[in-house]
Order: C-alpha cells, then structure tokens, then sequence
C-alpha cells in the first residue's frame, strides 16, 4: 500500500483565485462577470458631469446663473448645486453598487479600521500641500504660458468670514466626501469590468484635471495629479477615508490661504 493517498487534483470547473497583488494597485479579488457597457454608464454618471449639468439647468430654469452681475461666480449658486450634487451622486453610487450585488461599506470602506485611516489621511496633508506648492512653482517657472488665470475664481468668492465659512464647508464636503466616493466608485468598477484599476486610475485623474480647468491649465494640471496620489492611496488601502481625510484637509488648508495671504 502507499505511505499515503495522491493528492486529489483541482476540479476543472471551480475558478481558480487569483494571488492577491501585494502593491493594492491591482484586483485583490476574482473579478466579477459583468456587463461592460453598463458599467460605461455607470462611470459616465458618477463623473459628476450628467449630474451637474442637470442640476445646472434646473437652477437656470429657477433663476440661478453660475455667474453674477460682476461676472464672477456666484457664492448663492454654488451653495444650492454643491450640495445637491452630494446628494444626487451619493444616491448614484449607492444604488449602482447595491444592484451589482455587493455592499456598499464594503466597496467604499473596505476592512481597514477608519482611526487608522483617518490618522493616515491626515499625515498626509503636509505632504500633499508641499508637493502642489512645489509643483506648481516648478510649473509657473518652465512654463509661464500655463498659468492663464491670473487668480483662483473661488478666491474672488471670500468677501468675508463668513464667506470663508461657507466656502470651506462647501469644498470640504465636496472634494472629502463626493469627489472621494466617486473615485472610489469608478476605479472599482474599472477593476470589475473596463480594464484594470490602473487604467481607471489613469484616465479618471485626467478626467478629474479637466474639471477644474477653469482655475487654470496649471491647476489642472495639478488636480490631476492630485487626483493620481489619492487614488493611488485608495487603491494601496481600499478604503476612501485616508484619501477623504486627506482631500478635506487640503481643501480646507487652501481656504485658510485664501484668507491669510489672498493667493
């Protein structure tokens, strides 16, 4: 008789699990069998585009304008479209990942206990003010021509402190929380069905430079890679609230220098 008995042989039919990428940048879990199209909408609609030129037409429709009588933008306006848009793309997300059968703290959080990650987040936000501080130097030194917006439009917004107040509540919340989920959101499903989370991660942060190009092609520029280290923090933790942390406090750190050195 053997000493012992063969080793049973896997079955055919049972997937096998992939080895889990130790750099976070890559699926740590079977990717799931989906429908890449509709995971196409899916992204197009939390990209806060749709949303905000819809929201963007009703308020027109109300009498809001973007835009006051000086030409500058409007603080009313915002206030009413920054959150409604939280609100509309949270709603978004949420449904889209309930009907993808998974859960929401799952995808969004993951199993990293959040003191930790908050902790992390806020480590993080000298280090992220000093590299846009030294990025954008660097920029407005070998090409002047990028700076073409001589100064912030969310500046022009602060009259008062409690202008800075408003402001800061409004970013806060808006690149924190919405901006963070998106981008949760989209490299996830950019992991499950369109490519991989590096090219989600790639194009996403381009996609996120666009948006804010009208502080200036140098701040775009910025934004985006911006939006590559936090995304990149998200995909390395699978968890939000170290990138949120981060991106509230930087936010937040801006409106303080609008207020202290009006630059």
């Amino acid at each position: 008789m053997p000493d012992r008995l063969p080793e049973t042989a896997p079955d055919p039919a049972e997937p096998a699990v992939p080895a889990e990428d130790e750099t976070g940048l890559g699926a740590l879990e079977p990717r799931r069998q989906g429908y890449p199209t509709t995971a196409v909408f899916e992204v197009v609609a939390a990209s806060g585009f749709p949303t905000q030129l819809a929201l963007g037409g009703l308020l027109l429709a109300a009498g809001l304008t973007p835009f006051g009588a000086d030409g500058k933008l409007s603080m009313t306006y915002l206030a009413v479209l920054m959150p409604a848009d939280l609100l509309l793309l949270l709603a978004i997300v949420v449904w889209r990942i309930r009907a993808g059968g998974e859960r929401v703290p799952e995808v969004l959080l993951g199993q990293r206990h959040w003191v930790r990650e908050c902790w992390l987040g806020a480590g993080l936000i000298p280090v992220v003010f000093g590299g846009v501080v030294a990025v954008m130097l660097a920029l407005r030194t070998a090409w002047p021509a990028l700076h073409n917006v001589d100064a912030n439009p969310f500046e022009a917004l602060i009259k008062s402190p409690l202008d800075a107040l408003v402001l800061g509540a409004l970013v806060v919340l808006t690149g924190g929380l919405k901006e963070e989920v998106q981008r949760a959101f989209v490299l996830h499903r950019f992991d499950q069905h369109l490519g991989g989370a590096r090219l989600g991660l790639v194009l996403y942060s381009l996609v996120f430079g666009t948006g804010h190009i009208i502080q200036g092609y140098d701040v775009a520029i910025v934004t985006a890679l911006l939006g590559l280290a936090w995304g990149t923090v998200f995909l390395w933790r699978r968890s939000l609230v170290a990138p949120a942390v981060s991106h509230a406090g930087f936010n937040a750190a801006q409106i303080l220098q609008f207020v202290v050195f009006g630059a």
